[in-house]
């Protein structure tokens, strides 16, 4: 049996639908709210933190516990965090966008002015995340011109309470329960 249809999305000749290009993409898929974190390790070789901001993370699996995230291939920064081997995800508050900032920006030192202290597995908990998850990368898998990171969780916790900080259509905001 089939359902009618009263129309057709993009189909009622006002304009065309374009191609999937790069602009048009991100301005379709921006319209998708995110959570942002920031995935976070010291480095072995010098005992620095680094960090860098991600907004494609998610929960995979709950036995095994698994998270994943996504991390562009022309990165600096990921290669330090990886080399770490483990890592923090810290859940970025809504008054963090400074913080979010000085971590997606290329080059320099992202944790200037920053305060943080070191959660059980060593890596760098910023003062005023939601939560953080102490994690090891379980798999990389090469999509496009990122990297999917499937990390497993050992362990997690609240730190903060507070609304998250929330990436929709190219810009920051929050968002109160």
């Amino acid at each position: 049996m089939s359902v009618p249809v009263s129309r057709r999305v993009g189909h009622d000749g006002a304009r065309s639908i374009p191609a999937v290009h790069s602009h048009h993409f991100r301005n379709v898929l921006g319209r998708f709210a995110t959570g942002v974190v920031a995935v976070t390790a010291i480095d072995p070789a010098d005992g620095e933190p680094y960090g860098l901001a991600v907004n494609s993370f998610t929960s995979v699996s709950l036995d095994p516990p698994l998270v994943a995230f996504c991390v562009s291939h022309d990165s600096t920064t990921w290669p330090r965090l990886k080399a770490a081997g483990g890592l923090c995800v810290n859940v970025l508050a809504d008054h963090q966008q400074r913080a979010c900032a000085q971590l997606a920006a290329r080059g320099g030192d992202k944790f200037a002015g920053l305060s943080w202290s070191l959660s059980p597995g060593g890596g760098p908990v910023l003062d005023g995340a939601l939560a953080w998850i102490d994690c090891t990368v379980e798999n990389e898998h090469v999509a496009g011109d990122h990297v999917i990171v499937v990390a497993r969780v050992h362990r997690l916790d609240k730190h903060h309470d507070g609304g998250p900080l929330v990436f929709f259509r190219g810009a920051y905001g929050g968002f109160q329960p």
